[in-house]
């Protein structure tokens, strides 16, 4: 289990609180998708649930305990711009090979070529890269995925095919995935499918707020 408690954050004591007291908790295998507009806090508390960033206040535990500070973090954070999940001075076969390898069937599915294998990042396209990002996640030491806008930059196509390779991997390793995006169809398409109410669903912040009148920023997320 996957557990924020009582989250609060800002980037600097001059600056306003970006997440105010947020709680959040996904189980393994569950898909949860979180949509509300810019500004609400989403992306940086998706930074703190994968050890990013460390809150002011609250806790972040995995299974009751801390996430590890050193290694391979089970909790993945893929973002929309995929250098900033990679390290530029690796090519792709030893950003691949950073933990557990993918399975070679993950990067056909992915469409990922083995001529990018001896590439460097940047000799890649935007697209090529977060092809490649995905799949250096889709590892058995990835315990829960949260992506944020993963797939924003790609077509309608690729996007199916992308997360159709990642929620099989979901479903085969029990990972529980935080959809983070501000495309609604998406959302729907990926967090409204599972056979029990619990599997999977959306998370609204705006309407959570607006339903509890909570202040804008202090929005509870828990899931049993």
């Amino acid at each position: 289990m996957l557990k924020g408690e009582g989250l609060w954050f800002r980037y600097s004591a001059k600056l306003p609180w970006v997440v105010r007291e947020q709680s959040i908790t996904v189980m393994p295998g569950e898909v949860v998708g979180l949509v509300a507009p810019s500004g609400y806090g989403k992306t940086t508390l998706g930074k703190l649930l994968a050890g990013y960033l460390t809150p002011s206040h609250g806790r972040i535990t995995l299974d009751e305990q801390p996430l590890p500070g050193r290694g391979y973090c089970p909790v993945q954070l893929v973002f929309q711009n995929p250098e900033l999940s990679v390290n530029p001075r690796w090519r792709v076969d030893r950003i691949l090979r950073e933990e557990h390898p993918p399975q070679i069937h993950y990067l056909d599915a992915l469409g990922i070529h083995p001529s990018w294998m001896t590439r460097y990042p940047h000799e890649l396209s935007g697209g090529e890269l977060q092809r490649v990002a995905i799949a250096r996640v889709l590892n058995r030491n990835t315990r829960y995925l949260i992506a944020d806008e993963m797939t924003a930059m790609l077509d309608a196509n690729t996007q199916a095919l992308i997360w159709q390779v990642v929620l099989s991997f979901a479903r085969q390793y029990h990972v529980g995935i935080i959809v983070i995006s501000h495309n609604q169809p998406l959302l729907q398409r990926i967090c409204q499918q599972g056979h029990l109410p619990t599997e999977r669903h959306i998370v609204n912040l705006v309407s959570d707020q607006q339903s509890s009148h909570r202040p804008a920023s202090d929005v509870s997320i828990t899931t049993s």
